[in-house]
């Protein structure tokens, strides 16, 4: 059973207008001045609710400390490229270093030195693999020579200003933050020697200014890194700089105005931007030496200069997102740790080229794709070593049988993996083989024509043959270990 009201049509439109008069009656009054207030509406509990969805405001920090290149930027640079600033080979050039900290900021630096290294690096990361080749090369052409120095007189503040025979690009130094810095550095290198000689003209490549600043740690070591940064340069030959920039702002101001705007303006000071920390100055020690120098120092001082071990570069697909995030900041991707903050390494290593050139830009995004994908290089030298018992002769022909018309040799041989090319890595990786210590061996030998002992240096080691043989023998006695070359029989 259906219930049905019935009304005549004049009762209905009746009806309705008396509604509509009444709705139109109020307008005015609820929209007056009085009426009600912005606030009011947003504390209802539907805009609480929806606020309280919204991520927190991050405020930008600031950086404890700032450095200014007093050099000008160039003005043909577009807005969305990194600021390039020229110097000239040789010339003494200002870096403030500024405190910045806010009151109250990092107390426990106050009335403390803090340490910082200034180092000339290369910008292009194809030469930053090959780096260490680069510099043997630039050292080989200009012996004695270095690639930065301080200006040790024009500098105002810093003490202890040190640099490392083995570091050409580097120097380091102590400064007060409560005392007003400069440090004034020279570049030696200009930037057309590390491009391959064609008919003139060639592209200088660029390079980097970087510094990077640690505090002292619990124990007494420069250790706890506080802050990098760095900007991108071009060294030219005496004044070719000032050509160079006058060159760049004629062409400039031949541009209409509305091509000007896609360029940034020419400033008189160049500051360095934030960075992730160059990846061996963690490991600096002002107490290290640099390299070795066979005198009559014992070999149990000479340290190597910390570099990033060829297998650290690969970021593994069982890679969880703490090892990860570790590989981005070893690898100075720091800037995008946030944002890959929930990528393991098989997430990270699904995203294609494009992918990343997208999420980080073209520059960032090509040099993580190639440094997500790129294999471990081959050693650029290998050598066979075997220790021999106090028993045994140190010919080779005592350890060989012939089997089947064929020479074997019964002794069991250790192949050693060599980057650097240095005597002290051999030595280094000869004692670890062997089980001597490090700090026991006094000097190294090789025995050369007619039982000569020839003392081993980065020259001989650099000019070995790969794949080459050797039966080491030790003097317990005299705390000396003797090298010998011997035939391999195939």
């Amino acid at each position: 059973m259906a219930w049905v009201l019935k009304m005549d049509d004049a009762a209905i439109e009746s009806g309705l207008v008396h509604d509509f008069d009444a709705s139109l009656s109020g307008i005015g009054q609820e929209l007056g001045a009085g009426a009600y207030s912005m606030s009011d509406v947003l504390a209802l509990p539907i805009f609480k609710q929806e606020d309280s969805s919204l991520p927190p405001e991050t405020t930008t920090k600031n950086p404890p400390f700032q450095y200014v290149l007093c050099a000008a930027t160039s003005p043909a640079v577009k807005i969305q490229d990194e600021t390039l600033t020229y110097l000239n080979q040789g010339q003494s050039y200002e870096i403030r270093l500024l405190d910045n900290r806010k009151a109250g900021e990092l107390p426990e630096l106050n009335n403390k030195m803090v340490k910082s290294t200034v180092r000339v690096v290369f910008h292009d990361r194809r030469l930053q693999y090959t780096e260490h080749q680069q510099l043997e090369g630039w050292k080989w052409n200009r012996p004695g020579d270095r690639l930065l120095d301080i200006d040790i007189p024009m500098s105002v503040g810093i003490v202890e200003p040190k640099t490392h025979p083995s570091q050409l690009n580097a120097a380091e130094f102590l400064w007060d933050m409560n005392k007003r810095t400069s440090v004034f550095v020279q570049v030696h290198c200009i930037s057309t020697e590390f491009t391959p000689r064609k008919h003139g003209g060639e592209k200088g490549v660029p390079f980097r200014i970087q510094l990077d600043t640690f505090a002292q740690g619990d124990s007494g070591e420069y250790t706890e890194h506080l802050h990098s940064a760095s900007c991108q340069i071009k060294v030219f030959k005496p004044k070719g700089a000032d050509r160079k920039q006058k060159t760049d702002r004629e062409k400039m101001e031949k541009r209409t105005p509305q091509e000007k705007e896609k360029y940034q303006p020419s400033y008189d000071t160049t500051i360095l931007s934030e960075c992730s920390p160059w990846p061996d100055a963690a490991y600096a020690s002002t107490t290290q030496a640099a390299s070795p120098s066979f005198t009559s120092t014992p070999l149990s001082t000479y340290t190597t200069s910390s570099v990033l071990d060829r297998y650290s570069r690969q970021l593994s697909p069982a890679a969880s997102i703490q090892d990860t995030q570790k590989w981005l900041l070893k690898n100075r991707f720091s800037s995008y740790a946030r944002l890959f903050s929930h990528f393991s390494g098989s997430d990270l290593l699904k995203l294609t080229r494009d992918d990343l050139v997208q999420i980080c830009g073209a520059a960032d995004g090509i040099r993580l794709f190639n440094a997500l994908k790129s294999r471990s290089v081959r050693p650029r030298l290998t050598v066979y070593v075997c220790q021999e018992s106090p028993q045994e002769s140190p010919l080779l022909e005592r350890h060989c049988t012939i089997e089947n018309g064929e020479h074997r040799s019964s002794t069991m041989y250790h192949a050693l993996y060599l980057e650097e090319l240095t005597a002290a890595e051999l030595i280094r990786k000869m004692a670890s083989v062997c089980g001597i210590p490090l700090g026991t061996i006094n000097q190294v030998y090789r025995q050369g024509p007619t039982g000569i002992h020839i003392l081993l240096s980065d020259q001989m080691v650099y000019n070995l043959s790969d794949e080459s043989c050797f039966l080491i023998s030790t003097v317990k006695g005299q705390l000396k270990s003797l090298l010998t070359h011997h035939s391999v029989f195939i």
